[in-house]
């Protein structure tokens, strides 16, 4: 069951999402103010950095060039001869090196999944396949 919390950002909010995870809950966040995205959580170094990256790298972006994001940073995450200009991509390019360790593609990839599943508006799990 997927469980919508508005007020995401909020104090409170974000205290009922945390709760809510740590009891294995598929959670939908909803806020008002997207610039006030943030992310914490727990992870290896690769999907925490990559996450942090995520959410500095769509604040004010709309739906389709946040889609051509997530495009991009795929690219350059698992193919070697992607077509993406990776000065554009600014300090998301440092994950183009991740390539290079095929097991932490998907950490690296998880959250960017994440982001696409919630813009789908999916409610079955997140996955990197």
């Amino acid at each position: 069951m997927a469980i919508l919390v508005t007020g995401a950002t909020g104090v409170v909010g974000s205290q009922v999402i945390a709760h809510l995870q740590n009891e294995g809950a598929h959670v939908h966040a909803l806020t008002r103010s997207p610039e006030k995205a943030k992310f914490e959580g727990n992870g290896c170094a690769i999907s925490v950095a990559s996450a942090s990256l995520l959410t500095e790298a769509v604040k004010g972006k709309s739906r389709a060039q946040v889609r051509e994001l997530f495009d991009e940073v795929h690219a350059v995450l698992t193919q070697h001869d992607a077509n993406v200009d990776v000065s554009r991509l600014g300090k998301l390019a440092a994950l183009s090196g991740v390539r290079e360790f095929p097991a932490r593609v998907k950490c690296a990839s998880l959250c960017w999944h994440t982001l696409n599943a919630a813009l789908d508006r999916a409610t079955a799990p997140v996955t990197t396949e």
